[in-house]
């Protein structure tokens, strides 16, 4: 069993505290999907969000999908000139057979933006 991280983000329409735990739900739950993961295959988590975001921690989110035996880890984003407003961040250290270039990274909604190059590895 190898170590892998997997990154994801997902931009928010606004900030709002259901929305948030519903994007950061969203994106949680595709990780999982696209990589075949259980709870139990985290290690650790850390979600990161812009300074426009202050409704809710993102981790909660993940809370709530049972992932309450997982070190979860919030912090702010850098403030880059520019840089994409109302976005939730994650790095996940998982347990996994997968080859790190088989790991599938979840860019959603606006922040598929960020990275234009995992052709099919996000949707809008």
């Amino acid at each position: 069993m190898s170590v892998r991280a997997i990154r994801g983000a997902t931009q928010l329409d606004t900030d709002e505290r259901e929305h948030m735990l519903e994007r950061v739900a969203e994106m949680v739950a595709e990780v999982m999907s696209v990589n075949g993961l259980v709870v139990d295959d985290f290690i650790s988590v850390i979600f990161t969000a812009t300074s426009d975001l202050v409704s809710e921690f993102p981790a909660y989110a993940a809370r709530r999908l049972g992932f309450g035996d997982v070190p979860l880890l919030c912090a702010r984003e850098l403030e880059v000139a520019e840089s994409m407003p109302r976005v939730v961040r994650m790095l996940a250290h998982v347990e996994s057979e997968q080859a790190k270039s088989d790991i599938r990274h979840v860019y959603l909604h606006g922040a598929a933006q960020l990275r234009i190059d995992l052709t099919g590895t996000f949707r809008q």
